[in-house]
């Protein structure tokens, strides 16, 4: 073996209590292990649980933590802006269903990019890029959902797919296309709009998901069940925001509907916590949205001991969640539902991994997977417990050094 790089002398590797697991549930997280260790890379592969003196570059782990690359699959990148101003208005007391309804909101992104040139865009984004990956987000999903138009939307989709160019990390593509009703369309106008650009989407562009806003300002669980209908004929996954706002019932209509996914849970009714546990859709909760929009807390806890798939991700957008990091999403996410450090690294590693349909390749630390890694400054517990402290020493994507703290260069051998 010819080894990229080798990484020696790691406190703890977090590792899965088994290889090959498409997710874990959550009341399986303690069995996580965490126990000293060594890695070598080559071709762009984790090749070896133990360290390679002949490697390219060897990195001193001495005192750090070794996990899997972070994975955010819930982001809205690119987007065009952003929207300090709205949030002021939240905090002084003004309902986000009325900055909405005003004009704020989705359709102030929407106006923010279709008035911003491509390049503009794209610029934004590779920064939040760069930002992430310095957070350890070695992997990230991004929606359209601002384009409010079929030419809106199509665009948005195109410039996912030139991101993927701009920045160091992976990418997936998801296809909001039932974000906000546009402006002249009723809600069963618009779906019969998003159900005409469908081919188009499918043959030009890299979506793999179909996702779908249901509140009382955007889509209804009737347009979630057709947006179901649509996943399944045009071969991509269904993904779905419900239970943000308002209580709505649209867990169990996404379970009939195939979700992948369901996100967000601030409103999750008590009766759907079981049926969703049982299942293979995801939970994906976003408790960075729930501080900054002043939502409800989703039921961590209750879906952790249901044994869910549970997931954490920021939701980065430029209204309800201007947040890039996974790490601090971490700590919100054990403080706000009362989870263990263990807990929170399933949901934003292997469990996130599994939402966008990459398990196989990413998200846990086996031979074979691609070497994505985080090493950390400490042990895996100080993360949330250090709350707003920047853990990460270095970054590595696909068996490279991609990113290395300042003060840890002194730790890379080459």
């Amino acid at each position: 073996m010819n080894a990229s790089l080798s990484i020696e002398g790691a406190d703890a590797l977090l590792r899965p209590p088994e290889d090959g697991l498409p997710y874990l549930r959550h009341d399986r997280a303690a069995s996580m292990t965490l126990e000293p260790g060594a890695l070598a890379c080559a071709d762009d592969a984790i090749a070896a649980l133990s360290d390679d003196p002949g490697a390219a570059v060897r990195f001193d782990a001495s005192g750090a933590t070794v996990i899997p690359g972070l994975v955010d699959c819930h982001t809205h990148l690119p987007f065009a802006g952003w929207r300090a101003r709205e949030y002021e208005q939240k905090v002084t007391g003004v309902p986000y269903e009325e900055i909405a309804r005003s004009g704020g909101g989705i359709a102030a992104s929407a106006r923010a990019l279709a008035e911003s040139s491509d390049e503009a865009v794209l610029a934004q984004a590779a920064g939040i890029g760069r930002e992430m990956l310095a957070w350890g987000t070695t992997t990230f999903e991004g929606k359209s959902g601002y384009g409010l138009s079929r030419a809106g939307e199509l665009r948005a989709l195109r410039l996912a797919a030139a991101l993927r160019e701009r920045v160091a990390q992976g990418t997936v593509a998801t296809a909001l296309l039932a974000h906000a009703v546009p402006p002249g369309f009723t809600a069963d106008g618009w779906m019969d709009e998003v159900e005409a650009m469908l081919p188009t989407v499918v043959r030009e562009t890299v979506a793999e998901s179909l996702d779908i806003f249901v509140e009382s300002i955007a889509f209804s669980n009737e347009h979630l069940a057709r947006m179901g209908a649509l996943a399944r004929e045009h071969g991509l996954a269904l993904r779905a925001h419900v239970e943000q706002l308002a209580t709505h019932r649209s867990v169990p209509v996404a379970l009939d509907a195939g979700a992948r996914s369901v996100d967000h849970l601030s409103r999750l009714h008590p009766d759907d916590v079981a049926p969703l546990a049982r299942s293979e859709c995801a939970a994906v909760l976003l408790p960075s949205a729930e501080l900054m929009n002043a939502e409800d807390a989703a039921p961590g806890r209750a879906l952790v001991d249901a044994g869910a798939i549970c997931v954490l991700a920021t939701d980065a957008n430029p209204g309800t969640s201007p947040v890039v990091a996974l790490p601090i999403v971490i700590g919100l996410g054990v403080r706000r539902y009362g989870w263990s450090a263990r807990e929170a690294f399933l949901a934003a590693t292997l469990n996130a991994a599994h939402v966008l349909g990459r398990a196989a390749s990413i998200g846990s630390i086996e031979i074979g997977k691609r070497a994505d890694l985080v090493v950390l400054d400490g042990p895996l517990e100080h993360v949330p417990y250090r709350f707003g402290h920047h853990p990460v020493l270095a970054v590595v994507l696909g068996g490279e050094l991609a990113w290395v703290r300042e003060d840890a260069r002194d730790r890379v051998r080459a």
